[in-house]
């Protein structure tokens, strides 16, 4: 009986190890079917890397996507190196929240072949500054990333440029009526508040066509011919991709549950997956604003 009673036991320990590799293996599958959001953050002002891991971890948690965040290294305020943008080769697509890098040509091939591919992405606020290489740099184009990335205005200030309303001042949010149905704008309320300065960037601004969601007014202006302007809007990028971009992101804006609802739904938006029928927020996010 001794031989059988041996068999008994390797056969019940292979059935349990083939059953642990196949469940492991499914377990692997599905979760590369997730769709991957790479973040690429790196701004001196508004705390992008502590406050998009935040969304990151909603998305994951909640919402059934991977994430990856990269910053800028060894912090904040180093614009010339953002480590691990190899993670964009992979990416399903792609969240930016940059000002003023200068990063290096190899560094930068690698966000324009990610462009080349054509997948979706999603912007904040001083992207449309994201770089800010001086004047003959062979990488200066890169200067317009957020009009050809984005369809913001390129660069800061002068001709098709654009400007803001100070820094004492804030910014009233209201859904645009005639597009009141777009699932981005689902659950997301009428009217909101938030800290950021409004961004001039009309009359030319959003361009390719893009389609405005939500316009801000300014609150204690800095001048006395302040325009309401677009804060939200999608579209399609020079490269082709679908885009979604907002001029908000001050930290504080992250504190207002309908901010952090519109982003939610714009990245499901953007990666092609249907609106949450249920909303798990609020998410407590407070970040301090750097000045």
């Amino acid at each position: 009986m001794k031989p059988i009673f041996n068999y008994t036991i390797l056969l019940v320990c292979t059935t349990l190890f083939l059953n642990t590799g196949v469940k492991s293996q499914t377990n692997e599958a599905k979760k590369s079917k997730k769709p991957l959001i790479v973040f690429v953050t790196g701004d001196h002002e508004y705390s992008s890397e502590a406050t998009m891991p935040i969304i990151a971890a909603a998305l994951e948690k909640d919402y059934g996507f991977r994430t990856k965040v990269l910053k800028a290294y060894p912090d904040h305020n180093a614009e010339e190196n953002i480590p691990g943008l190899e993670a964009l080769k992979e990416a399903d697509m792609a969240v930016f929240f940059l000002r003023w890098r200068r990063l290096p040509a190899d560094q930068v091939q690698l966000i324009e072949d990610f462009l080349k591919t054509k997948k979706p992405m999603v912007g904040f606020r001083t992207t449309t500054h994201a770089f800010n290489y001086p004047k003959g740099h062979p990488l200066e184009k890169w200067n317009a990333f957020g009009a050809f990335a984005f369809n913001t205005p390129p660069g800061w200030g002068g001709v098709d440029k654009h400007t803001h309303y100070g820094h004492e001042s804030s910014t009233d949010v209201t859904m645009i009526e005639a597009v009141a149905d777009d699932p981005i704008l689902n659950g997301v309320g009428k009217t909101f508040h938030v800290r950021s300065w409004l961004y001039q960037v009309l009359p030319n601004f959003p361009s390719n066509g893009s389609k405005a969601l939500m316009m801000g007014h300014s609150v204690k202006p800095n001048t006395s011919k302040a325009y309401d302007n677009p804060v939200a809007w999608t579209g399609t990028n020079s490269y082709g991709a679908k885009i979604f971009f907002t001029t908000m992101g001050h930290p504080e804006d992250f504190d207002q549950e309908p901010f952090q609802h519109l982003v939610i739904n714009a990245i499901h938006w953007a990666a092609g997956k249907k609106i949450p029928k249920k909303w798990n927020g609020p998410l407590d996010i407070h970040v301090p604003y750097r000045k």
